[in-house]
């Protein structure tokens, strides 16, 4: 009889699929609480990579990394009606401590535009306080009715940034500048994921936003994945919580804001966007794997040169792990680093020092080919990047041949429901057939120019909304 394969096919339950890859890949448990979950330390050191990756270009933007409490009044959330409306559902609300009832109720953060703001409102005195620019690594909370592990989470771990500007310009353009420069790129050529820059309609914008950013990728089941948003907050927390500067003419002016985040979710978009039905596949850029060189056997002279060629390749630059536990079986550990989709094995056996060889096992295309020992290290560089390239190719590919271009309601919502996405004019669409899209399961996913480009504005000539199912 065939042995059963490892993971449940994608083609037959692509949710089953991603559960089994989640548990065997080691990246994470369900909590104990609902909606939880627990981060195994392969899956958190994909986070880790995600976050230096993120965190430099986060520096490099100007923004300083702070903290900001996890307790927040419950009055704060109240001071700007749109937010707390748009928050209300999700919020953990402590009201008890220390064994008696709290004065007032405290929110567990899902956010922290308000407590932000409280601060901000105390360090903004004059116009040469500005632009601040501050970052936070944290964790939030947000009660989920339908959890799924990376995904939609009661507790998850992001970034979140919150600026004060003295203009409108100024701050419409930092929002972009992240949206693009941090996000789109960190996507692009580290993730190597094809994303859809758009702006999100009034509708799905976020909470006291004037304007929301978006990322949006394309699954491996046709489904979309918002992966990073960046929020225009206008000076609507800034006259809520009286946020005001002294301008260079000496006028009091309330400053003008922006809010961004990304979350572990983009870890949940990696196991989707590049798995396959052998395990997750991981750009190299991102890895913090991207070689592991493997002793077949137990023999002296193989694990001696397996230890050599993994010091060689961590002197190069080549972020690499050894695999000596020759106690556990060849096959079981092969099978493993495929789940883990550590890039490339170079496996190392008695016959292949025999012939001066190793065999390169390439996880991204598949195949392995014998190649010479000494010039292992030489190869890996230009393999590795080769890999990258080939992710993002597939991962456009895809979204481009799974893309309708439709012009009626029922042309976007037969496409959306048969596994893509599709593109109509918002012309064509609207609020109302936004609305109608909701009975379905449907929703605009962003609005972007005809040519591409982000809107200037929701109802700008020619723009088009992308249509599709989403997690």
């Amino acid at each position: 009889m065939a042995k059963p394969p490892v993971l449940t096919p994608r083609a037959e339950d692509f949710p089953r699929w991603y559960q089994d890859l989640i548990n065997k890949a080691e990246l994470a448990d369900n909590g104990p609480v609902r909606g939880t979950m627990v981060i195994r330390p392969y899956g958190y050191g994909l986070w880790e990579r995600m976050q230096q990756e993120m965190d430099a270009r986060i520096k490099e933007s100007g923004a300083q990394n702070a903290y900001f409490p996890l307790f927040i009044p419950q009055s704060y959330l109240t001071r700007e009606a749109e937010h707390v409306e748009g928050f209300a559902p999700e919020l953990a609300v402590v009201t008890h401590a220390g064994g008696k009832e709290l004065d007032e109720p405290v929110v567990v953060r899902p956010t922290s535009e308000t407590i932000v703001n409280d601060y901000f409102s105390k360090w903004v005195q004059s116009y040469r306080d500005l632009p601040l620019l501050i970052n936070q690594w944290a964790n939030v909370v947000r009660w989920e009715l339908r959890p799924r592990v990376f995904l939609r989470t009661t507790e998850f771990l992001w970034q979140e940034g919150h600026t004060a500007h003295a203009t409108y310009e100024d701050a419409r353009a930092y929002a972009a500048h992240i949206h693009r420069d941090v996000y789109g790129d960190f996507m692009e050529n580290v993730l190597a994921m094809d994303v859809v820059p758009g702006r999100k309609t009034a509708r799905e914008r976020f909470a006291g936003a004037i304007n929301t950013l978006t990322l949006e990728g394309m699954m491996g089941d046709g489904k979309a994945l918002q992966l990073a948003t960046s929020h225009e907050l206008g000076q609507n927390f800034a006259q809520a919580f009286h946020t005001r500067y002294l301008s260079r003419d000496g006028r009091e002016e309330y400053v003008w804001q922006t809010s961004w985040g990304s979350t572990t979710r983009m870890v949940g978009a990696l196991v989707m966007t590049h798995g396959d039905d052998h395990g997750l596949r991981v750009p190299p850029r991102l890895a913090a794997v991207q070689v592991v060189v493997v002793a077949i056997k137990d023999d002296e002279a193989v694990l001696a040169r397996v230890r050599e060629l993994g010091a060689r390749l961590k002197a190069a630059g080549i972020r690499v792990q050894v695999d000596d536990r020759t106690d556990t079986p060849f096959g079981r550990r092969a099978v493993d680093w495929e789940l883990k989709g550590v890039p490339v094995r170079v496996e190392i056996g008695p016959r292949d020092l025999e012939h001066g060889t190793a065999m390169l096992v390439r996880r991204i295309p598949g195949g392995k080919e014998p190649v010479a020992l000494e010039s292992v290290a030489a190869l890996l560089p230009g393999i590795l990047e080769a890999d990258q390239a080939l992710l993002l190719a597939q991962s456009r590919e895809r979204r481009v041949s799974r893309t309708s271009e439709v012009s009626t309601f029922e042309e976007a919502v037969e496409a959306a429901t048969a596994g893509g996405w599709a593109r109509i004019p918002w012309s064509a669409l609207g609020p109302e057939g936004e609305e109608r899209l909701a009975e379905h399961a449907v929703t605009v996913r962003c609005l972007v120019g005809a040519d591409g480009a982000v809107p200037t504005a929701d109802d700008a000539p020619g723009n088009v909304a992308v249509v599709a199912r989403a997690y």
